[in-house]
Formats: structure tokens, sequence, C-alpha cells
């Protein structure tokens, strides 16, 4: 029984879990919190979604039933977070093995029930989109953090529909590593990354067409029913 918001799990995302990062890159986080159940449920209460904070340090954080909510609309920034190297801010040392009684491992093992290869194609494509956008009108002069963006997105899309799953780092994929520090660095022809990234979305969709994958929503929220269950006080 908890009596305040309680946060189950954050990761380390951006370019410092994707393996680009460089001597000036902010680290970024996002995580997961839960609500105390009865402050959901009595009269006039305001849900509160999500919190956010800018800094040296970015942390996004979001309540676990919209949470869930976004990761079952495959929203890639909600899909980095099951990814991302998890943070113990409590115990710099994490336990080897799970003990059974943590809500975050058993979050991030929910990955392969909460996403389908339909809405995983529309929101990767339409957030690399966003990103390819930004890029052509040159928006905050920052090309190559966009372009890199662009390019990202599709591949872990492309692993996704393929295998099942994708790493936020690109360091196992040496080709594309380098490809991506050279974008990162303003080494690159606009271009030669959008006939890439296009083609590459030509090869997401056969990979989508022809997945079996099956999401299981069900599971998920019973996932959700028992946390609301564990931080109930009422």
């Amino acid at each position: 029984m908890k009596d305040e918001n309680e946060v189950i799990l954050k990761a380390l995302v951006g370019s410092r879990a994707h393996g680009l990062a460089d001597e000036d890159s902010d680290y970024d986080y996002r995580g997961v919190f839960v609500q105390p159940t009865e402050t959901i449920l009595c009269l006039g209460a305001k849900y509160k979604a999500n919190s956010w904070f800018e800094g040296k340090e970015d942390q996004t954080m979001y309540e676990i039933g919209h949470f869930l909510y976004l990761a079952t609309k495959c929203n890639p920034s909600i899909l980095e977070v099951f990814k991302g190297p998890r943070i113990y801010e409590d115990n710099p040392y994490p336990p080897q093995e799970w003990n059974g009684d943590d809500f975050g491992h058993e979050l991030k093992c929910l990955f392969p029930y909460v996403w389908n290869p339909n809405d995983a194609f529309n929101a990767f494509v339409g957030y690399s989109s966003n990103q390819r956008k930004k890029l052509l009108d040159k928006k905050d002069d920052r090309g190559p953090k966009f372009a890199c963006a662009y390019l990202r997105t599709i591949y872990n899309l492309e692993c996704l529909l393929a295998t099942g799953d994708f790493r936020l780092d690109v360091n196992h994929n040496p080709k594309l590593h380098q490809q991506l520090i050279d974008i990162r660095n303003g080494e690159f022809k606009p271009g030669a990354v959008i006939d890439e990234v296009e083609e590459r979305i030509e090869k997401c969709k056969i990979l989508r067409d022809n997945s079996n994958h099956k999401p299981d929503l069900e599971k998920v929220n019973k996932f959700l029913l028992k946390m609301r269950r564990q931080f109930w006080n009422g």
C-alpha cells in the first residue's frame, strides 16, 4: 500500500543510450510512476499523466496507466523506455536476479505484449517523418541531431518488425554506428539520408505485412490492475 507517487522504472534514453554521445551530450531519462489509486478514484480527482523536468539532466515520467496506453499505440518514445538501460537510484549495485517484487522488471517484461506491427509501423514512420521535417526546415540549426533520429528510428522499426525486438545502442552494428557518428558530426548529405530511409521504409512495409506478431492486451491490463490494487490504501 502506497501513500504517494512511486517511480517503478527509470531508464536512460537519448544519445547516451544510443552510443552516440559526445562530451557535451545531456543525460536524458524517461520513467514510469504509479499514482495512488484512491487519488485517481476520489471525487474531483485530477489524473496526473506525466511530469517533465528539463536541465542538464532531462527527465520525463509517465503515470503507469498513461504509459501503458501509449505503449499499446507503439509510441516510439515510450517503447524506448522498455529498452533503455535501467537506472537504480536507490541501489547502485542492482541485484543480478529478480527477487519477485520488482514492478519495474515486470513492466519491462511486458514489451512483447504491448506492440503490434501495424501501429508500430505507423508510429515509427510518423515520428521519423517529423524528424525529417525538422531537418529540412533547419529547425534550431540542429540538422545533424534530426538526421540521426530520422535514420535511427527507422532502423529500430526494421529490427522490431524483423526480430520482434530492438536495441537502443547502435554499437552492435559498427557500420550504422559509424554512419550515425558521421551524421552527428555534420558529415552527411540530406538527400542521401532521405534516400536510405525511404528504402528502409519499403523494407519495413514488407516486414509488417509478413509479421505474425500479436499483442496480448489482456496480459497488459492484468498488470495495470495489479498495480492499482497494490497502490490502493482505501
